[in-house]
């Protein structure tokens, strides 16, 4: 976030002097942040409306840019310029709104464990990481993951390449599971924990698969992971949508009829405060350890000014929290992700998990019907 405050008040510095330029950018600044916050309102699923769900932030930030910029300008134009700095004072609102949750302001929605009753048994950990199919520094990735110690290690993107390279981890982590493609939905999932009744599978489409499998803690608990990395909608993916929602919300749906502890990870290609992202959530019951800890945004690791959260860890309500942090970058345009749980039966009475009303779960039986007639 740093970055990007410091871009804003640079700019600010660079056209102060200049009244006319300072107007100028103002009104073109606000003109695109209206537009782009309105865009996501219409609920079409076209990429080129869906992809302003994504820069929530920095639509917030050239908001408030245009807002500081406009100052004392915004009655030089007629009557259109005080309502378009009202319409972008209630977009900076609306956008910081959407993001809140993911801010260390909001309320946690997943409780950090009591470290004093930890028990090693019930303990489970994970590294999730988008490496980048044409990234060729797996010893970079390799080393990271290994500093990590993770329980579990899913990576996504993988083809034949990375699997022959990733399998030196099968030394501390023999059970896996490796699903290597050619055409960046590869999956290799590595385990120190055994595996069992394990399921790779095509959800939605013919080419993108899913792993589910069962994982046995040292307590002899059993834990029901579901790894997952749809299309998401962009120009060379997909022209809309459709895909990625229905399978985020197909996997809500088993989820959320399951029951014992359940963990979904992977790149789900959404952000955490996407519509789709949220109804998912609902549908699934499942916790996000980032709620009133922070964005934790992992894409794109190379452009800090235009970065947000699509790697993803949910779980079940009976989890607490023990650790949550970005790992290095290993060559990727992703950074992996790092969650360690502790499982304990207990705090499902003192966690609020998400609930779906009827209209919830039609919207969501409405969205998989639609895929599954396009098929």
């Amino acid at each position: 976030m740093l970055p990007l405050g410091v871009a804003v008040r640079h700019l600010a510095r660079v056209v102060q002097p200049v009244p006319s330029m300072r107007s100028g950018i103002a009104v073109g600044l606000a003109l695109f942040v209206v537009v782009a916050t309105a865009l996501p309102l219409l609920r079409v699923r076209v990429w080129w409306v869906r992809i302003w769900d994504f820069p929530r932030l920095q639509l917030a930030a050239l908001a408030a840019l245009a807002l500081l910029l406009g100052a004392g300008t915004w009655g030089d134009g007629g009557a259109w310029h005080p309502a378009l700095g009202a319409l972008t004072a209630l977009a900076l609102a609306y956008q910081l709104a959407k993001v809140w949750r993911y801010t260390p302001f909001a309320p946690k929605e997943v409780q950090d464990t009591r470290g004093a009753g930890r028990d090693p048994g019930r303990t489970i950990s994970l590294v999730v990481c988008n490496v980048l199919e044409k990234n060729r520094d797996a010893d970079r990735l390799i080393s990271v993951v290994r500093g990590a110690d993770a329980d579990l290690v899913l990576c996504v993107e993988t083809d034949e390449w990375w699997r022959e390279r990733l399998d030196a981890l099968s030394e501390t982590h023999p059970h896996a599971v490796r699903v290597p493609l050619p055409n960046t939905y590869g999956m290799l999932l590595y385990s120190r924990l055994p595996l069992s009744e394990v399921q790779v599978e095509h959800l939605v489409q013919d080419d993108i698969p899913s792993i589910q499998a069962r994982v046995r803690l040292g307590s002899g608990e059993v834990v029901w992971l579901n790894c997952v990395h749809p299309r998401p909608p962009a120009p060379s993916e997909s022209d809309d949508s459709l895909p990625r929602d229905a399978e985020l919300l197909l996997v809500g749906k088993r989820v959320g009829e399951a029951t014992g502890p359940v963990i979904l990870c992977g790149d789900l290609n959404d952000v955490a405060w996407s519509s789709t992202t949220r109804l998912f959530q609902k549908i699934s019951r499942l916790l996000d350890p980032r709620k009133g800890r922070g964005m934790f945004s992992t894409f794109h690791a190379h452009w800090p000014v235009i970065r947000w959260p699509l790697d993803h860890v949910f779980f079940s309500d009976d989890f607490r929290l023990v650790s949550l942090r970005r790992l290095p970058d290993v060559g990727s345009d992703h950074f992996p992700v790092y969650v360690c749980l502790h499982l304990e039966p207990g705090a499902a009475a003192q966690q609020e998990a998400p609930e779906a009303d009827d209209a919830a779960h039609a919207k969501a039986d409405e969205t998989i019907a639609q895929a599954r007639g396009s098929e």
